[in-house]
């Protein structure tokens, strides 16, 4: 069991990116690098020894055999794939502390596009997200400094800084004519991992934010808590994972586990490695660091039927998707939503002396039934047709040099639906209003779309597909589910 888990520390699943603006990457792994495999390319070496001594005999100003040097290796990772990445002493020393769910910044999941650093996701409750930063936004200016011409290194840098000082963050934002100005003041983002909520009598709701360390643990408090509100027993549930960029592994099996049967199938992993091929089920093997305080085994038995409906969109990445998709594998939980955002792949953290490491991509991961996520993502059972702003969310297909789905012909898998001939597109939910409360009027299309563009209070009836969610469990308890889903 000691072996597993070591080799089950080696492997990451990055949030969306990997690279944060608050430098909260997504776990950490402990393998040490190992011996040269493959014998140096001799011409290609001698080319580059000869175009660093140019550099240093020739460039306009001296340069640093140590600048020179890390360069080079930063090239060679980030012209692999957008995940794999050098990390100096401070990114590795941060990405340590990020695990734990505390750390300086903004608080926004960012990556490189044509020079500008490219909004991923702002993390919910943090600076970034109050202030209305939103996907797909652009940073041009960093103050008065341009962006363009700087590293991603270089501008999370320059973002960081001391709680409660300000920085100007101008963004070019498709649509608008002109830049926008966000003035910011930097904070410690606490992130709370678990969120619950009691909707109404029965019928609860979970909103996990990114998968850390204790997030297994904390879901296991807070269904217990449900549980209890509830007279011991429940009649829906509604796991949200919208925006949840991902973390670590052992958290998405603790979550997945929770819901299904010991020793299921959560996810399996395949690289060119021994190390990189894992199959990880839903037992304490898996998601405990401490075998004695197993958690899951001390849930409410209730937890493993009581008809559930998990919501994605295209924020949901990595350990979201794994969760969802062991859940609609399982044929445990509906999926409800949009096409989530396909980060299929594994990074391991290789250290490499004087506290530096490089993060490099070494497996795909598969769900349960051996679909790739990589580069697509898990296609709902329920599609949200109000999300229209979902379509030209950015994923991980359109980031540049992004790995392949790996699968040269897609195998066909079935999903059952409840109660659905086929995979279905919901509505907007009629809710009956309650004995003695008036009608609100209705709201035309202008008004929906400006409400579902807006961050809705967390559990809130503004919250439109948690409101679709629950009427969806309340039409569909006790039918089994029969539709079948392409994906």
């Amino acid at each position: 069991m000691g072996d597993k888990m070591r080799q089950f520390g080696l492997v990451i699943f990055g949030a969306i990116t990997g690279v944060m603006l608050s430098l909260n990457f997504s776990a950490v792994a402990n393998k040490e690098p190992q011996g040269v495999l493959h014998p140096l390319p001799v011409e290609e070496l001698r080319a580059f020894t000869e175009v660093f001594g140019r550099i240093k005999n020739d460039y306009v100003e001296p340069v640093e055999d140590k600048k020179l040097i890390t360069e080079a290796i930063n090239g060679m990772l980030t012209g692999l794939d957008p995940h794999s990445a050098y990390l100096d002493a401070d990114a590795f020393k941060e990405l340590q502390i990020g695990t734990q769910g505390e750390f300086g910044g903004l608080g926004i999941e960012v990556s490189m596009e044509d020079g500008f650093v490219k909004v991923i996701s702002p993390i919910e409750d943090t600076p970034a997200f109050r202030a209305g930063i939103k996907p797909g936004d652009l940073i041009i200016k960093l103050d008065d400094t341009a962006v363009k011409g700087l590293s991603l290194t270089e501008a999370i840098k320059r973002m960081r800084g001391k709680p409660d000082t300000p920085i100007t963050l101008t963004v070019a934002r498709k649509g608008e004519n002109k830049p926008i100005v966000f003035p910011l003041v930097r904070a410690v983002i606490r992130i709370q991992s678990v969120k619950s909520k009691m909707i109404e009598p029965g019928y609860g709701y979970i909103r996990i934010t990114q998968f850390q360390e204790q997030t297994g643990e904390n879901l296991a408090k807070a269904i217990d808590k449900l549980f209890k509100e509830n007279g011991g027993s429940m009649k829906g549930l509604v796991l949200d994972l919208r925006n949840d960029p991902g973390g670590l592994l052992n958290g998405a099996v603790a979550v997945s586990a929770a819901f299904l049967p010991e020793d299921s199938l959560v996810v399996y992993t395949d690289g060119r490695s021994e190390d990189a091929k894992m199959k990880l089920k839903a037992s304490p093997e898996f998601y405990l660091r401490d075998t004695k305080n197993d958690y899951v085994k001390r849930l409410p038995p209730g937890i493993k039927t009581v008809p559930m409906v998990t919501l994605v969109n295209g924020g949901s990445a990595s350990a979201s998707e794994i969760v969802a998709g062991a859940l609609q594998d399982h044929k445990r939980s509906i999926v409800m939503g949009t096409q989530t955002f396909g980060k299929g792949s594994v990074q391991t953290i290789l250290p490499l002396g004087n506290n530096t490491a490089i993060k490099l991509t070494t497996a795909r991961y598969y769900t349960p039934n051996g679909q790739s996520i990589q580069a697509k993502g898990i296609t709902p059972d329920v599609m949200d047709e109000l999300a229209k702003d979902e379509v030209e969310r950015l994923r991980e297909a359109d980031l540049d040099r992004h790995l392949s789905n790996g699968k040269t012909e897609e195998s066909k898998r079935e999903t059952e639906v409840k109660g659905v001939p086929e995979a279905k597109v919901v509505p907007e939910a009629k809710v009956a209003p309650k004995p003695g409360v008036k009608p609100a009027k209705s709201e035309n299309e202008e008004d929906k779309n400006k409400k579902r563009e807006s961050p809705a209070e967390f559990g809130s009836s503004d919250d439109l597909l948690l409101v679709q969610a629950i009427s969806y469990i309340k039409e569909n308890s006790g039918r089994r589910a029969t539709a079948k889903v392409e994906n």
